[in-house]
Formats: structure tokens, sequence, C-alpha cells
């Protein structure tokens, strides 16, 4: 099964405060995640290059019509945020299992995820 990151799982991946390694297989990020990693106002350099090589190594996935559908659904029926309501489309849609730190994400049936532990 293919693993989706949220954009959390990849800023506390970057900054060493997962609990435990993520275990091996295949990782992929939605187009959001990577818009927001890559426009955050505070990265360094040293951030945006651990980035551009981190993300060169996953899938991307872009906003087709299945996920841009969902996505639409998610939000109007539990009030998302369009980001979090793509995200969760993209995992949908994909039938990855979303590895994240935000647990608003189980409010969504459909949606298989898994909370990240964070180092105390």
């Amino acid at each position: 099964m293919i693993r989706l990151l949220d954009t959390n799982a990849v800023v506390y991946l970057q900054k060493g405060l997962l609990a435990e390694v993520l275990p091996p297989g295949e990782y992929a990020i939605s187009v959001i995640t990577e818009m927001e990693l890559l426009s955050y106002r505070g990265l360094i350099d040293e951030q945006k290059i651990w980035l551009e090589e981190f993300i060169s190594n996953l899938q991307v996935y872009d906003i087709d019509k299945d996920i841009k559908q969902c996505a639409i659904e998610l939000r109007r029926d539990y009030q998302m945020r369009l980001p979090d309501a793509i995200i969760a489309a993209t995992a949908i849609s994909r039938k990855a299992l979303l590895l994240t730190n935000d647990a608003d994400f189980s409010q969504v049936p459909a949606l298989h995820y898994q909370q990240l532990l964070l180092n105390p």
C-alpha cells in the first residue's frame, strides 16, 4: 500500500521529531503538500535543498478529476480546509494510507490514516 505523507509528516521527518522511523515502502505526497512545503516563508537554503531532494524521490500526485470531486465532497460534508480536503481526497482516490499528525482527519470514515507519534 502506498503511504501518502501529510505536510506535517514531512516537516517532522525533516526536523527529526518522529518517534519512530518510517517503515520501508512506497511513499507519495499530494501536490498540495509539495506547494505548502516549498512555499514556507521561513525556509532556509539547507531546508529547501533537503526538501527538493526528498520530494524528487517521491511520487507527487496532481489534482485530477477524481481528487477534485472527492475534495469537494469532503469540504462540503466535513467543513475541512481546502488543502486538507485535497490531501485526504488524494489518499482516498489513490487507496493510500495517509501518515499525519492531524487528528482532524479522523472524522472521515473513508480515509485510511495513521497518526504519527512525536518525540517527547
